[in-house]
């Protein structure tokens, strides 16, 4: 099983603290389009041998494009890949975008099935103070309309931790999820990225740090809130009712392969990790010109062993120990005595053949799985 990532880099705004690679110009929209399927048709033998089970649009904003650059996109990746056993076809979406014209064409032209929407908060004034391009009524209305068109399979994405969050605006928000049954939500503590607004905006004293306190309970908080509700904590950062697992992000986490479209997207095959030039330009002359559009690294035994620490650890099903022992002895050996530690303060259990996080070693994820590396 493998899936397929296409990277669409257009936003309407650029949030305050965004970091990830995208343009606020639309200029460049057309021959991005052109790149992107002239990039799927050379890539096609990627993922030879393999079932396509997810395509998952991300961005960027991949709702700026019109249901028909997406049946578009789809008519190319179904030339070049086997699509027959796909079980899962995500798109990123702003809620302002989520309009009723635009979701009954989705519902109509596309096999997308599932939409992970944008909405951060349902609070007016920090949507504000992001610059997110929808209001919260937007974010009530889109959730109705997705589900009115047929979208039953819906993530929402929330900020934790943000320096005009509050316990009750938090609260508020939980809330709301609940109120409105969300089958799937992605949440994320703010970090404060470089060469970002609010990270200027910081520097210049105009908006706070955030309170890393108040981030901790605000994420214990949404521990227990999500699991009263019934929600299943699979993954540091992702909550779902039963069934519902993000199947893209989860083949992620479990080491599945990929195939990363656009700039900026990145690719994994078992032995190798790949990643497009996050420069809108740079990609696009390097496609029309038949150029490599990306780096390339060969991992090698020690940095597969990193990353499936890095990743599993997150999960509710941790660190496979039958898994570690087949990469080698030494791995295992060093795997345990690095442990101990963590067993001892209870922030990891042992759990048969895997190690998993306690609820409170949740709160120290990456801590503890940077201390299992091996370097």
């Amino acid at each position: 099983m493998a899936g397929i990532y296409i990277h669409i880099p257009f936003c309407k705004k650029a949030c305050t603290y965004c970091n990830f690679h995208f343009s606020t110009s639309m200029k460049h929209k057309a021959p991005m389009m052109e790149a992107i399927l002239q990039e799927i048709e050379t890539r096609k033998h990627y993922l030879e041998g393999q079932t396509i089970e997810t395509v998952y649009f991300g961005g960027g904003t991949p709702s700026i494009l019109t249901s028909a650059e997406i049946e578009q996109i789809f008519d190319r990746l179904a030339h070049n890949f086997d699509l027959n056993g796909l079980k899962e076809v995500t798109l990123e979406a702003n809620p302002d975008d989520l309009k009723e014209p635009f979701l009954s064409d989705l519902k109509t032209y596309t096999p997308i099935n599932r939409l992970s929407i944008g909405v951060q908060s349902f609070n007016e004034e920090e949507l504000v103070h992001m610059n997110r391009a929808h209001s919260a009524k937007e974010a009530h209305e889109c959730i109705e309309l997705s589900r009115k068109y047929g979208f039953d399979s819906l993530s929402i994405d929330m900020i934790y931790g943000s320096p005009w969050s509050t316990m009750e605006i938090w609260k508020y928000n939980l809330d709301m999820c609940a109120t409105f049954d969300i089958p799937h939500i992605s949440s994320y503590c703010l970090t404060v990225e470089e060469k970002t607004k609010l990270q200027h905006q910081i520097k210049k004293a105009e908006v706070p740090e955030p309170d890393e306190n108040l981030a901790s309970h605000q994420f214990e908080y949404l521990v227990s809130f999500l699991g009263q509700k019934g929600y299943e904590h699979y993954e540091i950062s992702n909550f779902a009712k039963k069934g519902k697992y993000a199947l893209h992000n989860t083949n992620y986490w479990r080491g599945k392969h990929y195939l990363g479209i656009g700039p900026s997207a990145h690719s994994y095959n078992g032995k190798q990790r790949q990643w497009n030039w996050a420069n809108n330009a740079k990609y696009i002359q390097c496609i029309q010109n038949d150029q490599p559009s990306f780096e390339i690294e060969t991992l090698d035994d020690l940095q597969i062993y990193n990353e499936y620490v890095m990743t599993s650890l997150r999960t509710q099903w941790g660190i496979n120990l039958s898994m570690i022992q087949g990469m080698g002895d030494e791995f295992l050996a060093h795997l345990e005595k690095e442990a101990q530690p963590f067993l001892h303060k209870r922030w990891i259990e042992k759990n048969h053949d895997h190690i998993l996080l306690t609820e409170k070693g949740k709160l120290m994820a990456d801590h503890i799985a940077s201390s299992l590396f091996m370097i």
